[in-house]
């Protein structure tokens, strides 16, 4: 249930769409696999394989966006198009030119589509209305706009922005290495970036490695800024924390897991009540995020 990665959002006013609302609108939209042809095919599918594409626990809105894409390299199309064109030019007795070429390849491609593999994957979207927030379970930004891309076809003005801080997250980790010292309510855990802003971008990295705290004040001194960073917070969560205000590597930690162990019996009663502890944990964790960073950056005037 544990989301693995933040890509974290700001709900710009409040959110007025029902999950009834919202059930209706994303049905548009709802999953259907790849026809013969189509390389790539998305939609909402259901978080519970209940049919509901909407599923609500204490007013926190969980959706998913499937996503089913055909594998079919371009060395494959290449290879095969180049023994066409090889049959090509000893029947007509000169190369294909560039126009040819290409016909040779779309052709081959729409042979090749309905027999290629395909593959499935699944984006997470989690929305909170009382706290404002807008998180999609994705390492890259690209997987985010991919669920933008659907959720605007559903909600035409989607009151959603990203998340400034008064304080960049690549200023502030570096200041808590060279203090030595994490903001209140976290702890700074054993792996830990460091770049270069100079054009040859010489980074050093920490893995699994006891920071000591010479040796990346001298790293900081010579010019390095910290990109990610390794944290615990409240002794409940561990996570990376990204340069781009990402959220990587996110894990419940024991006392968590202990929590959830009592918290129901029955399948779709333990799903809620993991949800719940989720959303609950994770809404505090941003809100010390963003004061760790020195709150939200105020719009200019």
């Amino acid at each position: 249930m544990w989301f693995k990665n933040l890509q974290i959002y700001r709900l710009s006013a409040p959110w007025t769409v029902t999950p009834e609302q919202l059930e209706e609108r994303l049905a548009a939209q709802s999953f259907a696999p790849c026809a013969n042809l189509d390389m790539q095919s998305q939609g909402w599918v259901s978080p519970r394989d209940n049919g509901m594409l909407v599923h609500t626990v204490n007013k926190q809105m969980l959706l998913m966006l499937g996503t089913e894409k055909k594998l079919l390299p371009s060395t494959v199309i290449n290879q095969v198009a180049k023994a066409r064109a090889a049959e090509l030019e000893e029947q007509q007795g000169f190369a294909p030119g560039r126009k040819q070429m290409k016909e040779i390849k779309e052709q081959v491609t729409d042979e090749l589509l309905p027999r290629a593999f395909s593959v499935r994957r699944s984006t997470r979207v989690w929305i909170d209305p009382v706290n404002g927030w807008l998180v999609v379970d994705a390492a890259s930004t690209a997987k985010a706009d991919e669920v933008f891309k659907l959720l605007l076809k559903a909600i035409d003005k989607l009151p959603v922005q990203n998340l400034r801080t008064e304080r960049s997250p690549q200023a502030a980790m570096t200041d808590w290495l060279s203090a030595d010292e994490a903001p209140s309510g976290f702890t700074i855990d054993q792996d830990t970036e460091l770049r270069a802003v100079t054009e040859g971008k010489a980074t050093v990295r920490y893995v699994r490695h006891a920071l000591e705290a010479e040796d990346v004040q001298r790293h900081i001194a010579a010019g390095k800024q910290c990109t990610r960073l390794a944290m615990t917070w409240a002794d409940r969560v561990s996570f990376v924390l990204t340069e781009s205000l990402a959220v990587k590597r996110l894990a419940p930690l024991d006392v968590l897991k202990e929590d959830a162990d009592k918290s129901a019996f029955g399948e779709d009663e333990r799903f809620d009540a993991d949800m719940t502890l989720m959303t609950g944990e994770l809404s505090k964790l941003l809100n010390d995020l963003v004061e760790a960073l020195g709150g939200e950056a105020r719009e200019p005037h």
